[in-house]
Formats: C-alpha cells, structure tokens, sequence
C-alpha cells in the first residue's frame, strides 16, 4: 500500500485483540520508523514510554476517561517531548557532519532556543507529534492498527511514570489488532475552507 493510500485510510481503532502479542522486532522497526521524523537542528526531542507493566497500563487507563485500548491493544507507547533536548550536548547531534558545520550549528540552535521556554515546550511537542505520525504510517504498513489519545490527566499520567520535570507528555499511542471497524469519518472540512493563498 502506498503511503498515500495509507493516509487516507488509516482510522483510530478503538477495540482491539487483547490476545496478540507484537514480535520485539516489530515494535522496535515501528519505533525505528519514528525517529526519522524531522525535528528542528536535528535535535530529536522526543522520548518513548513503552507500557507493559499491567498494573500500570490499568492505572494509566484509570487516568485516561476508562478508555478500553490502554489495556487492550499490544503495544501502548507514551510519546514524549524532551524540552531541553537543545542544551544536552548538543554536538551529537551533528557528530557526523562536516567540523565547519557543527561549528555554525552548535551556537546557532543554543541562540535560538536559549530563555525561550515556550519555544522550547512547542518544539518538543511539534517533534513528538510527527514521531508519533511516523508511528502510525509504519504500524498500518506492517498491518497493525493505531489509536492516538489526548483523553488523558497528564498530571496523573506523568506521576504515574516518574515523568522528569524537562518532559512534556505529548500523547497515549494504542498500537495493535483492531477487532472492530472504525466508524465513519465524523465530518471533514473541505480544503477551501482550510487553505489560504498568501496571506489571509
């Protein structure tokens, strides 16, 4: 299936097999796929929680409006965003570029982001959620199912995981064997009501 087609038919999925187990290799190459999203600087703030403790997958539940694919699904993943990931030595993340480069780009991405901590937080969680999209494509190309969710306490989740203060809980990801058809599309907006030519 292309990636397009992908896009277009990939649906949140809300009840699945809880008796599927996911091969490791499968998770690991789904997580592979995320972090190959961009990110700005090439910093990749993001972080991952994989959930398998089920005690604890019950309480996070508890903590998410009761909602069944916490516990159901293989693979439940909190997709995180590391806002410091910026000032954390930062020269790994062009260790394999020219020494000129790094020597640009090391100051350049402190400067930016230095006593910005809005811009901090936003950019963590702008790169979390693409990490998060990369998850999706990959599992549906590997014939799994996902289910994003905000329906959450983040307080109570973050406690729940010992959640470092520099972190920002960016969403739940259900990953696994959807046993239930999604329903139909709630209602999407035409693009002209969505795209702007120039400036509004």
């Amino acid at each position: 299936m292309s990636a397009l087609n992908i896009i277009e038919t990939r649906r949140s999925i809300k009840h699945f097999d809880s008796d599927h187990a996911m091969p490791d290799s499968t998770f690991e190459r789904i997580l592979n796929a995320a972090i190959l999203a961009p990110t700005s600087f090439n910093i990749q703030h993001w972080r991952f929680v994989r959930v398998k403790n089920p005690l604890l997958r019950q309480k996070i539940r508890e903590a998410a409006w009761d909602q069944e694919q916490i516990t159901s699904a293989s693979e439940l993943v909190i997709v995180l965003g590391n806002s410091k990931a910026w000032s954390e030595n930062p020269e790994r993340y062009w260790k394999n570029a020219p020494t000129d480069v790094q020597g640009m780009l090391v100051p350049m991405l402190q400067q930016f982001y230095q006593g910005r901590e809005w811009l901090q937080r936003d950019e963590a969680i702008r790169s979390g959620a693409m990490a998060a999209q990369n998850i999706m494509l990959a599992a549906e190309e590997m014939g799994y199912n996902t289910s994003p969710m905000i329906g959450i306490d983040f307080d109570q989740v973050a406690e729940l995981i010992n959640l470092p203060d520099d972190h920002v809980v960016v969403m739940l990801l259900a990953i696994g064997k959807g046993i239930q058809q999604a329903k139909p599309r709630g209602g999407q907006l035409p693009l002209r009501e969505l795209l702007v030519e120039d400036a509004f």
